[in-house]
């Protein structure tokens, strides 16, 4: 029998016949203004924060919002089975932790907390190449847990092919390349509280660690730490790659590759073009162009050009259970959730992760249920309507 993830609902009111209440809100949406009172500005802005005047994070909840379920009666939804094939594994549930980088300004567990997290529940793990932690140990932490890497595509081709065998060799099995940040963006919280961790050695971790870009140092990363930060900074993104470079990383990764940032459809055919397995739809949370298209917007037509070819997962704004049904109905085969495991994890280490994986997927089992749904393949577009502005 399926899990039903939806019996955490009962779990909590158990608890509660001996006076526990859970540690942190079940409506997700509280938790930015949590973390907003109980850490300091810089690391909230840097989470919370996005480009320009936030009108793209805007955009991307404004457009989740608009569309509205319809639920449909008398369906036989007792047994339910939220199981999804993703790049070629069985998953227990449409959904993955997003890569997050520098999670030890949050928390000091960091992303091995997050990453045990996710493993805890059979939820892919996603890591940064901007993690605080080097992917080894993150591999380490999450035991058998299915996890995924993503690449900020350095200039330094020596660098990126380390990181993609070290990868490869911790067992992370999926390769997601971030095509959206080529050049970092005008962010005015980061940059009100000229706040960018980087510059400090932090969320350097796995270039820190990495051999080919030790090579290009004249001294070892702890004799001199600025020496590192600025060769750090000068190869950290390329804004000249093109289609073309996409080659380079077939010919240095054998397992699934995934370009996240895509919201035209001519991009999601040149991408099935080039080979890749799969794209995410996603403006980066709002955190790279101000005024973006809205990530839900750009979804359906994304997902119409990919057809077949491709495997479509979407992030950018998902906050709730019908955040993720709604994202699903659009054409998505899975969402990738951020910022709330971040505020999770500031707030409650470890826990609060699991509190945010188990309250997401307990809220979307209940919503695809009440929808009269008994699993996520049969949402389509005509389950939901569109509200006018």
């Amino acid at each position: 029998m399926a899990k039903h993830w939806a019996d955490f609902q009962y779990e909590i009111y158990l608890n509660g016949m001996t006076g526990a209440v859970p540690r942190l809100p079940t409506d997700l949406t509280r938790l930015e203004e949590l973390t907003e009172q109980r850490l300091g500005p810089g690391p909230v802005g840097y989470v919370a924060g996005s480009a320009g005047s936030g009108s793209t994070a805007a955009a991307n909840r404004a457009a989740l919002d608009r569309r509205r379920i319809v639920p449909r009666m008398l369906r036989d939804v007792h047994e339910r089975n939220l199981s999804v094939e993703v790049l070629g594994r069985r998953l227990p549930a449409p959904m993955a932790l997003a890569p997050v980088g520098v999670l030890s300004i949050l928390h000091p567990d960091a992303e091995p907390a997050a990453a045990r997290a996710a493993a805890a529940h059979g939820v892919p793990y996603i890591l940064s190449s901007a993690s605080s932690t080097p992917m080894e140990q993150v591999a380490e932490a999450m035991g058998d847990g299915e996890r995924w890497f993503q690449l900020y595509w350095a200039k330094d081709r020596e660098v990126t092919r380390s990181f993609l065998h070290r990868a490869k060799a911790a067992g992370f099995t999926a390769l997601f390349v971030t095509l959206d940040t080529p050049l970092l963006a005008w962010r005015p919280r980061d940059l009100d509280q000229a706040y960018l961790p980087f510059l400090h050695g932090v969320g350097t971790a796995n270039y820190f660690s990495d051999p080919a870009f030790r090579a290009g140092l004249a001294k070892p990363v702890h004799e001199d730490p600025n020496a590192a930060v600025l060769h750090f900074v000068q190869m950290f993104a390329d804004p000249a790659k093109t289609w073309p470079d996409l080659a380079f990383l077939r010919e240095n990764w054998d397992g699934p590759i995934v370009l996240k940032g895509i919201l035209h459809p001519d991009d999601a055919l040149r991408a099935a073009e080039a080979g890749v397995d799969g794209v995410v739809v996603s403006n980066h949370g709002g955190r790279q162009v101000a005024g973006s298209v809205a990530a839900a917007d750009a979804l359906p037509r994304v997902a119409e050009a990919a057809g077949d070819r491709l495997t479509v997962l979407f992030d950018s704004g998902i906050r709730t259970g019908d955040d993720i049904v709604k994202a699903l109905a659009l054409g998505a085969q899975s969402v990738l959730v951020g910022r709330p495991y971040a505020y999770g994890l500031g707030l409650d280490g470890q826990a609060g992760v699991e509190h945010v994986i188990r309250c997401l997927l307990a809220e979307f089992d209940l919503t695809l249920a009440l929808s009269g749904h008994a699993r996520p393949g049969t949402l389509t577009a005509d389950d939901l309507t569109t509200a006018s502005a």
